[in-house]
């Protein structure tokens, strides 16, 4: 893998379970060098490390998807469409359903995660009208489920202030056939309150 990777992707380690040394300092000195030259994602084994940049950076573009789909989960450097690409064959494969789950503190970058699945899925599964149409319908809908109540925090002016739980269904061409959207307020979850968008 190493051999395959350009002078600015050797940068720390690329697999935190490569580490030599596993303590939290290298941990962190890890995270800082690969940081330093933006690099914000990085591998625990399946696992998917990402650190906000709080800026834009030019690796979500339609070549970058194009570079991921299809691809060994290991074989290019780690990125939020790797994961994605490697759930989507892994249900093919094992005709499953299969999650990822996306979790952080407030400002992570949560939400930008889960719209980059979106339209990665959107681009990288065949397409028909009527799945255009539902992710169209999914990728439109984050700013509406956004308005319910996020709020300015110390690290993000935009904080999402409820979970979130997605559900893509496929159909039997493997094809995004439904979604559904499910918003739940953290001060509401002792009530149980739901606000919801269908696709």
């Amino acid at each position: 893998m190493e051999g395959a990777l350009t002078a600015r992707d050797r940068v720390g380690i690329q697999d935190f379970v490569l580490l030599e040394e596993t303590t939290e300092a290298a941990f962190i000195s890890n995270l800082k060098k690969r940081y330093s030259k933006d690099l914000i994602y990085t591998y625990i084994g399946t696992l998917l490390v990402s650190v906000n940049p709080y800026k834009e950076l030019d690796i979500y573009n339609k070549k970058q998807m194009d570079t991921y789909m299809g691809v060994n989960f290991f074989e290019l450097p780690p990125h939020i469409y790797a994961l994605a690409d490697n759930a989507y064959h892994t249900m093919l494969t094992e005709f499953n359903n299969h999650f990822i789950l996306i979790s952080g503190e407030s400002g992570a970058g949560k939400t930008e995660a889960s719209k980059k699945i979106l339209q990665f899925y959107a681009v990288s599964c065949p397409s028909t009208t009527l799945m255009s149409t539902v992710r169209d319908k999914m990728l439109m809908s984050n700013p509406v489920l956004e308005a319910f109540g996020n709020a300015k925090t110390l690290k993000n002016n935009n904080s999402s202030r409820f979970g979130k739980y997605m559900d893509i269904q496929f159909d039997s061409q493997v094809r995004i056939h439904s979604g559904k959207i499910i918003m739940l307020k953290r001060e509401a979850r002792k009530y149980k309150l739901k606000k919801w968008v269908n696709c």
